[in-house]
């Protein structure tokens, strides 16, 4: 026989007032880690089904999708979907702390996305802050992510001949304009 005794209801979980501010600390960074993890998530899905690779691109896994997470080397719906985090990443968290003023020598574009070099530039570098941040990284991750990845990148992404050398130098006289790139060279070939 059995005996189907119930077991007793648990008590109420109680937190002292001044402990309050530090769960919702913890419960704000646990949130944040929650979501980027959803954005890396989504990432990944996104290129383990992706079929479409950039021109020229290849594939060193034999057709089994992207080559590279570098954006570059992604096109069609993987690449609007990579665009789409980094630009998150950008407006959220890379502008706020490191825009910095925009001025003729140190110009920015609010359409950065419409010039190729930014994109990879700040794709490049959003992914050396995923890698250069994780708690996996240590504690000198930040450090080496500001000094190998973010002072170069600005000094080239903000450089007065950078990408946005035809664009903004100042915020209250916005102005977008893609530089055309130099015509790929010709050659001839003996016979």
């Amino acid at each position: 026989m059995s005996d189907s005794t119930t077991a007793p209801e648990p008590e109420p979980f109680r937190i002292a007032d001044e402990d309050l501010g530090d769960l919702a600390s913890t419960l704000a960074k646990v949130v944040s880690d929650v979501r980027q993890h959803g954005v890396i998530l989504d990432r990944l899905d996104s290129e383990a089904s992706a079929p479409t690779v950039a021109a020229g691109a290849g594939s060193a896994q034999g057709g089994r999708g992207p080559a590279s997470v570098f954006i570059v080397a992604l096109g069609g719906e993987a690449y609007a979907t990579e665009l789409t985090a980094l630009s998150n990443w950008v407006h959220h968290l890379f502008l706020p702390i490191y825009g910095r003023e925009i001025s003729t020598t140190r110009p920015w574009c609010a359409q950065w996305y419409d010039h190729p070099e930014a994109v990879a530039r700040l794709h490049a570098l959003w992914l050396a802050w995923q890698q250069l941040t994780d708690t996996e990284a240590g504690p000198t991750g930040p450090s080496t992510w500001h000094r190998d990845h973010l002072d170069q990148a600005l000094v080239h992404l903000r450089a007065p001949d950078g990408p946005f050398a035809a664009c903004t130098t100042s915020a209250s006289r916005p102005s977008h304009r893609v530089l055309a790139t130099p015509a790929p060279v010709q050659t001839e070939v003996a016979a």
